[in-house]
Parts: C-alpha cells; sequence; structure tokens
C-alpha cells in the first residue's frame, strides 16, 4: 500500500531487520512528503479543470465519441466518461500518496479491463483518455511536482495499453 509499509512487510516476511538499503528508500520517500501532499492537492483542488480539459482535448482529437453512436454520444454517456477521468485522477493521487502503484494496479486496472471490454468501451479509447488526463493534470505542477507523479500517469497508461 505504501512504501513503507511494504518495506516492512518484506522483512518481516523474511525474518529479518530491514536493510540499510531499505532504510534509505524510506528515509527517501518519508522526505517527499510534503512534495506528495502538495501535488495531491493541486490535482485534487483542481479535478474539475483538469476533467474538462481532458475532455476537451479528447473529443477535440477524437470527436466520434461524441457522435451518435460514440460511446460518450448523449448527456448520460458523457457524464459517466467524465466521471471515470475522476475516478482515474484519484486513483493517480492515492498512488502519488502512498509511493505505490498497488491501488492503480488493483482498483484501477483490473476491474476496468473487464469492466470496459464487457460494455464495449474500446481501451484505445481510455489510453487516449489518461493520455490528455496526464497533459492536463501536468501542466498544472512544477517541474519537480511532475517528476514525481508523471510515473504514476504512466503506469496507468501503460496498464491500459497492455489490455487493448
Amino acid at each position: 500500500m505504501s512504501v513503507v509499509r511494504d518495506l516492512i512487510l518484506q522483512a518481516d516476511e523474511d525474518l529479518r531487520y530491514p536493510t540499510s538499503g531499505e532504510l534509505q528508500s524510506m528515509v527517501a520517500f518519508l522526505e517527499q512528503g510534503a512534495m506528495r501532499v502538495s501535488v495531491v492537492k493541486v490535482l485534487t483542488d483542481n479535478e474539475k479543470k483538469i476533467v474538462d480539459e481532458s475532455a476537451k482535448q479528447l473529443f477535440g482529437r477524437k470527436p466520434e465519441y461524441v457522435a451518435p453512436g460514440g460511446n460518450a454520444y448523449g448527456q448520460k454517456q458523457r457524464a459517466q466518461c467524465l466521471r471515470d477521468y475522476s475516478w482515474y485522477l484519484r486513483l493517480v493521487t492515492y498512488g502519488v500518496l502512498a509511493g505505490s502503484t498497488e491501488m492503480i494496479q488493483d482498483i484501477g486496472l483490473v476491474g476496468a479491463r473487464e469492466m470496459y471490454n464487457s460494455l464495449g468501451v474500446p481501451m484505445p479509447g481510455m489510453v487516449e483518455a489518461m493520455k490528455t488526463m496526464k497533459d492536463a493534470s501536468l501542466a498544472l505542477l512544477s517541474d519537480a511536482q511532475v517528476m514525481l507523479a508523471a510515473p504514476y500517469f504512466d503506469y496507468l497508461i501503460q496498464g491500459m495499453q497492455t489490455s487493448t
């Protein structure tokens, strides 16, 4: 669930104390605590802006998604798409806070593949949607914050690409 928790559990499972390298990993993680919180605050405070910009980018590139017969055609379908943007953005913030991709994997990727495939939602469209969300999100962050947050977006995008 978090770097610290995972390292402690691994050491406990191996019936040993954490190694100096593991302790250094914990220190590095803890030293980034304020930065992690600041990234999450920016993303959370700007959720609507990020979702709106992501949708604008996606539907500008792929107008067929909002055209009759598209997966985001109509108010209900469009609202569901935007809800999913918010959901994935929240999962990314969990990953940033925890310093772990575990929740993104367990909640955001495994279940999503099954859900989207059963609903007939094309995974390449979801990949493109997550790329636009990444772009809209990272545009609001400082360079140091981008370095911290980008890998969690990349993990999500890569995970969706492997399910196409």
